[in-house]
């Protein structure tokens, strides 16, 4: 008895869900959003994103709010912030959406939910190298005040600015116009003389002297 009536119940279970299952189908085979599901859509309002590549494949945007609009495709890596959840009243939504650029497009929520996290990402895809780069930024204006600050000819800070440096500078002040040798040699010269020899990435390597820049030699060119 209690296996037949546990049948019943799988069976009751599996009629409600196969009949949710249909209602849903038969909402949306027209395009129609209930008045929760546009609710639901309306959350992506103010948020942003970012188009991305997947492949050879773009995301896709049409120049207006109706599927048989016009498509352009989606500069690659650049945001892109949903404004607006156009069309609710007629229950045919469409995000409403505008780059960086300040160009403005529009997709079909169903289309945005098939995209997402292939040709549509939550997180700037190039965040990091962002990062890098605006570090590096920051470095060159420090450096660049630093080099102004010192007591040099203009011809000297000029130089310097240009990454050169010039005979009897410190190891000090060699670091902070090129940076720090990718490795450095210490040597043991005559007459208590201290040598090293800094490898530079460019292939120039620099001599010094009792911490003092005595010369260049430069990579072959």
């Amino acid at each position: 008895m209690s296996t037949l009536f546990g049948a019943k119940k799988f069976f009751a279970a599996a009629i409600t869900f196969l009949l949710a299952c249909a209602i849903y189908s038969s909402g949306q085979a027209d395009g129609r959003y209930t008045p929760r599901q546009i609710e639901a859509l309306s959350e992506r309002v103010g948020k942003t994103f970012w188009a991305a590549l997947a492949g050879n494949r773009k995301l896709s945007v049409l120049s207006a709010p109706k599927a048989n609009a016009s498509t352009f495709d989606a500069p690659p890596y650049e945001a892109f912030e949903i404004t607006e959840l156009v069309g609710q009243k007629t229950d045919y939504p469409f995000y409403k959406i505008k780059f960086e650029s300040g160009k403005e497009g529009f997709i079909n929520p169903d289309n945005f939910l098939e995209e997402l996290n292939v040709t549509i990402l939550t997180v700037d895809p190039k965040a990091d190298e962002k990062r890098k780069a605006a570090a590096a930024a920051e470095e060159d204006k420090k450096r660049a005040e630093w080099i102004q600050s010192q007591p040099w000819p203009q011809a000297v800070k000029n130089a310097a600015m240009k990454k050169q440096v010039l005979s009897g500078m410190s190891t000090g002040e060699v670091k902070k116009i090129l940076g720090n040798p990718a490795r450095i040699n210490k040597i043991k010269g005559p007459q208590n003389i201290s040598e090293e020899q800094w490898f530079y990435a460019d292939g120039n390597v620099l001599v010094f002297q009792n911490n003092l820049l005595n010369r260049v030699e430069r990579k072959n060119k």
